[in-house]
């Protein structure tokens, strides 16, 4: 599971943000789930969902590309890149240095009941430092620390990393080099954010609901993404699709790949649902169903289809979903259903985790009884400097009664745009001044 997400100089978040997914005592009962993290020591009780809450140009969506450009460059920067070719870095650039300083990203994750921390420091030249801890017995194991070409590993490394240091580019992290020779102590660190971290955004949308359509594939599968159809009251009553020939195979694979930033294609990147024949059956007022295509089929149709599929796969993997924007073009009721996959045991026995952001209030609740836990709402907000930051509603300390979404929209959070009545009082005046 994903413990915290740390970075630093990145997009408009000019200092240092952490995203923790570590429960405190405001958190609900029965949602963290207990993991082990080192040998013979008590367990760390971790959130399976966090959400993002603020104002438009906040800093919402970029929580979530940072994450998702770690993920990037862990996967890439070996693979895609070659000497001399620029790191694609998007530094804060409102700041005196023009942009100029490194960018830092980090996580700690637990991987086979051990706690990892893993990060690096980069510019758009090379990679300046770089950091792998492991910690079997609750004290720190270094497995990797890189400062530029100076590269540092623990005693039971150095004689296989021999193999990596060789091939290492000052542009392309070790992680990622290490993934391609194979170094058995960090191809498993390389593996998580490969299946992990899986980002979902309007732009998305159609690439992943090739996805959905590979899950029809299996019986199993299949069931369950029709109960979701169903469970959104779409009217939706079955699916059907061409059937999986070797051609049908590959491109969905190539849709998948593309998806997860494991290769680039412009033919898959335009994926379109008619490409796969996908048809969905409806329910007629008189009995019977009757046959929609998909540009028959209404955006919110089409949007829920375009998540059942990496919700399921989350689920099933026990892996980290990013979801951009959670309830555009969904009903409120929808984006609950989809937070209560995650956080229930019953469904989510993997302990996948869900990562979003939102401006739906109906989330935060008004109530004891709310969707999300007071520890699982996090707040961005943008400062004059145009700087974004990052904290917690449970660094307010609320009360567990408190009408959350009320006194959110109230500005008691923060959070929430600043508009100026003046403004909007002088755009309706007619030009010229005030009629007599």
């Amino acid at each position: 599971m994903l413990i915290a997400f740390t970075a630093e100089n990145v997009l408009s978040f000019r200092d240092q943000l952490r995203l923790s997914l570590l429960a405190t005592r405001l958190s609900e009962k029965d949602v963290p789930r207990d993991i082990p993290w080192r040998e013979g020591g008590q367990p760390i009780s971790v959130l399976p969902v966090a959400g993002v809450f603020g104002a438009n140009a906040s800093g919402k969506s970029n929580l979530l590309l940072a994450i998702a450009h770690m993920r990037d460059f862990v996967i890439n920067s070996f693979r895609k890149g070659s000497p001399g070719r620029k790191l694609p870095t998007r530094p804060f650039r409102l700041g005196g240095n023009g942009g100029d300083e490194p960018s830092m990203y980090e996580v700690e994750v637990v991987l086979g009941g051990v706690l990892y921390e893993y990060g690096f420091r980069i510019d758009s030249e090379r990679v300046v430092e770089e950091w792998a801890r492991s910690y079997p017995r609750g004290r720190a194991v270094q497995l990797l620390q890189r400062d530029g070409d100076v590269i540092q590993l623990g005693s039971q490394q150095r004689a296989r990393g021999r193999a990596t240091e060789e091939i290492l580019r000052p542009n392309a992290l070790f992680l990622s080099t290490a993934a391609a020779t194979n170094h058995p102590l960090f191809l498993p660190l390389y593996e998580w954010f490969q299946r992990n971290l899986l980002y979902a955004d309007v732009h998305s949308r159609s690439l992943r609901q090739g996805i959905t359509v590979k899950l029809l594939e299996e019986d199993e599968r299949r069931r369950q993404v029709l109960d979701l159809l169903r469970e959104a009251d779409l009217g939706v009553t079955n699916v059907t699709r061409r059937e999986f020939d070797l051609e049908f195979k590959e491109k969905i694979e190539k849709v998948i790949n593309v998806l997860r930033g494991e290769v680039t294609d412009d033919d898959a990147a335009e994926f379109e649902l008619d490409d796969f024949e996908v048809r969905m059956k409806h329910r007629a007022p008189g009995g019977g169903e009757v046959e929609f295509t998909a540009g028959e089929e209404s955006l919110g149709t089409l949007v829920w289809f375009g998540l059942i599929g990496p919700v399921i796969e989350a689920l099933q993997e026990g892996s980290v979903l990013l979801a951009d924007e959670l309830e555009a073009s969904l009903h409120p009721t929808l984006v609950g259903v989809l937070v209560d996959l995650f956080q229930s045991r019953q469904s989510n026995p993997r302990r996948a985790q869900l990562i979003f952001n939102s401006h739906a209030v109906t989330l935060l609740g008004d109530s004891a009884d709310r969707p999300l836990g007071r520890d699982q709402i996090w707040f961005t907000e943008k400062g004059n400097d145009g700087a974004s930051r990052l904290y917690s509603l449970a660094d307010l300390a609320p009360r567990r009664e408190e009408a959350l979404g009320r006194r959110y929209l109230a500005g008691r959070y923060g959070g929430v745009p600043i508009v100026s009545r003046r403004v909007l009082e002088q755009i309706a005046e007619p030009a010229g001044g005030t009629e007599e």
